[in-house]
């Protein structure tokens, strides 16, 4: 075995290229130290290698990519300087348009009561009721008949017809953001319509093909005016209308002082729902005075149920009752029969909605002989014993008038002629005012002007009538005989009430009142000014005709038999007028009319009722309104604590034997 087992043959060396000989080393160029990388030698080029592409230069595509950026950019530039420079108002307020909703804070309606404090009128929570027309589209509920959805569900809960409904909802101006549906509606209805809202949500979570069309419903917190006791004073009341505005009474004459002022709420909104997170601003709603009225509920009620009954007893067109404290003028009761219920307008007739008490002008017939015969014993011309001689009939001027009955030559006092209620009797007492007729009609003028007649009584309430009272010169030749015993010259409940306290009170006017006071937000009480007073006649006349009244009532010759009161001295006068007729201008029916006061020699309550146009039964003054002045004069006496005087009548004789 040779030693050379195991042992790698010797490569063979192939002789390769000649090396080229190395460049002498760079002067200064210092020698690579141990370990240093020796330099790459370049690769020597291999024959038929494939030649390498060369790409071209980058800087044209990237100008042009740079140039289209810049003119991208350089676009939304000028647009954002148009939108946040130019029309940045404009964008803004359209912004805040569709973001931010506001509605006014009604304020709360102030209270009437009576002079008690019973509440006659006040406010109860409320709401109306709104939509969002924008949310009823079919952007929004994805069905084409979302408005007629809507208002097929809310029409009968809210009592209007779908069609009003439908065009609310469904608006011509598609921006349109808000319409008011129904006004003041309880809050048993709006919880009906969240009940129902909340149902169609649910089942549309579970039911794509279930929208809920009541989304877009929203409501404003108001107010609802509220009459706890119906048809009671409604006269006096007045109404609110769909507004909130007074549409008559006291709602109306005092309507700035009890509506207060309005507020104003402002918030965002998404979704037709206000959002939380984003302030709001609010500006508060001042509620409005409380008003105090002069009236006795109780006594009010006595004489509106007694007006009521003798109006629909004697088939009339209508009748009324005013009952007066005679001492300060303010009014206690004002009834109105047929009345109306604020509470539901829509059932109410317009005929009846207003005061006729006040509104009503008309001829008053024998109830105004208590003026002719205070100017008589006023000016001294006759006293209450005065001789008389009253015949069948009497000729003056182009008439020839006569009494309500025929009778043979009548012997009558002064007295007599008041208790009898003579028309002639009257027209030849006033013909001594004056030496001539003229200046006898001058004479009467100026007492009936003070008693307050051709002049608003003072309580300047609306559609208050002044009633009629021409000028003595331009009194026609009847009108001379025929207006000292009450026609040719119109007046209104009030305002004759008034004359019979005016001698109540000792011959002083004073003007009616129907409000005692105000209460304010802070509760403070400002009581009402202090009505004007006139002395009319003096306390001596004034006294003669209490006890001149009182013949009419308690002697047997006297007409006003119906108003005796037990234990109570009585001073009243009847009254039966022809009546115009409001539609023809013509003669047509009549006017019964009861006056009085009580007691007799110490007045506090005056009483008077008239009824028009009865037409079942008697239409004697007398006889129908005479009983509605006893029911009302006693259950006003009780209600007041007045106790009877004791003391006897005067019993001033009616007649004398010639």
């Amino acid at each position: 075995m040779s030693d050379d087992f195991g042992r790698q043959p010797p490569r063979r060396r192939v002789p390769g290229p000649a090396r080229p000989e190395r460049s002498a080393r760079p002067v200064g160029r210092p020698r690579p130290g141990p370990g240093a990388r020796p330099a790459r030698r370049p690769a020597a080029p291999r024959s038929g290698a494939p030649k390498t592409i060369r790409l071209g230069s980058p800087r044209p595509r990237l100008r042009l990519v740079g140039l289209a950026l810049t003119l991208v950019l350089s676009a939304f530039v000028v647009r954002l300087l148009q939108v946040q420079a130019v029309d940045a108002s404009t964008y803004a307020a359209k912004a805040e348009q569709n973001r931010y909703v506001g509605y006014t804070l009604a304020a709360e309606r102030g209270g009437i009561t009576d002079r008690d404090g019973v509440t006659l009128a006040t406010s109860e929570d409320a709401y109306d009721i709104t939509a969002d027309p924008t949310l009823f589209t079919r952007k929004q509920l994805k069905v084409d008949d979302g408005p007629e959805q809507a208002a097929a569900l809310l029409a009968p809960i809210l009592g209007e017809e779908q069609e009003t409904i439908v065009n609310k909802l469904r608006p011509a101006d598609k921006k349109l953001r808000y319409v008011l549906l129904a006004h003041r509606q309880t809050p048993q209805v709006w919880k009906q319509i969240k009940d129902l809202r909340s149902a169609l949500a649910t089942k549309a979570e579970t039911d794509p093909d279930t929208a809920n069309v009541l989304a877009g419903v929203l409501s404003v917190p108001t107010t609802k005016r509220v009459y706890p006791n119906g048809d009671l004073a409604a006269g006096i009341l007045g109404w609110v209308n769909a507004d909130g505005k007074g549409g008559g009474g006291v709602e109306q004459q005092l309507n700035t002082l009890l509506a207060g002022k309005d507020g104003k709420i402002r918030y965002a909104q998404s979704g037709g729902r206000q959002v939380p997170t984003v302030g709001s601003t609010e500006t508060p709603a001042v509620p409005g005075s409380d008003v105090e009225l002069t009236i006795d509920r109780d006594i009010q009620w006595a004489a509106q149920q007694a007006i009521t009954d003798q109006v629909k007893e004697s088939k009339a067109d209508r009748g009324y009752v005013i009952v007066q404290d005679t001492q300060t003028g303010q009014v206690l009761a004002m009834a109105n029969s047929p009345g109306f219920d604020p509470n539901d307008l829509s059932k109410a007739s317009s005929v009846n909605m207003g005061n006729a008490a006040l509104q009503d002008a008309y001829e008053p017939g024998s109830t105004a002989k208590v003026m002719s015969m205070a100017a008589v014993l006023e000016q001294g011309v006759a006293t209450p014993l005065t001789h008389v001689i009253v015949p069948n009939r009497l000729h003056r001027g182009d008439r020839l008038f006569k009494d309500d009955i025929d009778h043979e030559t009548w012997y009558l006092t002064l007295n007599g002629v008041l208790a009898k209620s003579s028309n002639i009797g009257t027209i030849l007492a006033t013909g001594q005012l004056g030496r001539t007729q003229a200046q006898a009609n001058q004479v009467l003028y100026s007492y009936l002007r003070k008693f307050g007649l051709g002049s608003y009584s003072g309580l300047d309430f609306p559609g208050e009538t002044p009633g009629i009272l021409a000028k003595p010169a331009d009194w026609s030749t009847s009108q001379q005989f025929t207006i000292p015993f009450g026609q040719g010259v119109s007046l209104n409940a009030m305002q004759a009430a008034s004359v019979y306290s005016t001698i109540a009170n000792g011959g002083v006017r004073v003007e009616p009142t129907l409000v005692r006071g105000t209460k304010g937000p802070d509760g403070r009480f400002t009581p009402a000014a202090t009505p004007k007073q006139t002395r009319v006649v003096s306390a001596k006349t004034a006294r003669t005709l209490a006890k001149m009244l009182e013949s009419v009532v308690d002697d047997q010759e006297g007409t006003g038999g119906k108003a005796r009161i037990p234990g109570y001295r009585v001073a009243g006068k009847t009254g039966t007028a022809n009546r115009v007729d409001p539609a023809t201008g013509k003669y047509k029916g009549y006017t019964s009319s009861f006056a009085g006061f009580a007691p007799a020699d110490k007045p506090r309550i005056t009483v008077y009722c008239a009824i028009q146009n009865a037409t079942k039964g008697s239409y004697f003054g007398g006889q129908i309104c005479g009983s509605v002045y006893k029911q009302v004069m006693e259950f006003a006496l009780k209600t007041l604590q007045v106790p009877p005087t004791g003391a006897k009548a005067a019993n001033l004789p009616v007649t004398y034997t010639p």
